[in-house]
C-alpha cells in the first residue's frame, strides 16, 4: 500500500509546522528544537504513520565522521522503500561524511523542509539550487504500507 494524496497532503502540512524551529541536536520539540531526524519521525507520528514509541535517540552529533555502518539509512529502510520518482511526503536522503547522515521531506521535489544545522533552523530548501545537497544526494525513499 503506497501512501494516499491525503496522507502526503498532511505530512507536508504538518511539515510545514515546524517552520522556523531552531536547529537541536536530538531533540523533538516543535517550536523549541528538532533535528533533522526527529523532524521525520514527529511529523510521521503526528499523521499516524509510525508508531508512537519510535525513538532512534541516542546518537552522537558527529557519528557519521567516524563509522562506515549506514546507521541514518539502515533505520529510513526498516520503515519506508526506495523510490525513484520522489512526492510530497517522502524521505530524501544526503550522504555527509562516510554515510547517509541528513534526511528531509519532500515538500515538491526539490522542494525540501528539513532541520539543517547549517541554516539552524527547519527551513524549506530548493535542493536544486544547493551544490553542497545536490552533491550529497543519496536516493529517495516512501513509507511501506
Amino acid at each position: 500500500m503506497s501512501l494516499t494524496n491525503e496522507q502526503r497532503a498532511a505530512i507536508v502540512a504538518e511539515a510545514l509546522t515546524w517552520s522556523n524551529t531552531p536547529y537541536h541536536h536530538q531533540a523533538s520539540v516543535k517550536g523549541a528544537g528538532v533535528d533533522c531526524i526527529m523532524l521525520i519521525v514527529e511529523v510521521y507520528k503526528a499523521c499516524d504513520l509510525l508508531p508512537p514509541e519510535l525513538d532512534p535517540r541516542p546518537y552522537t552529533m558527529d557519528w557519521h565522521l567516524h563509522r562506515n555502518d549506514e546507521v541514518y539509512l539502515g533505520g529510513v529502510e526498516q520503515f519506508s522503500e526506495p523510490t525513484d520518482t520522489p512526492l510530497p511526503g517522502d524521505v530524501v536522503l544526503f550522504q555527509f561524511g562516510r554515510c547517509v547522515s541528513h534526511g528531509a521531506l519532500v515538500i515538491e521535489w526539490p522542494l525540501v523542509i528539513h532541520a539543517y544545522q547549517e541554516n539552524r533552523f527547519v527551513v524549506q530548501t530548493d535542493v536544486s539550487k544547493s551544490d553542497a545537497l545536490m552533491s550529497r544526494l543519496r536516493g529517495f525513499y516512501t513509507l511501506k504500507g
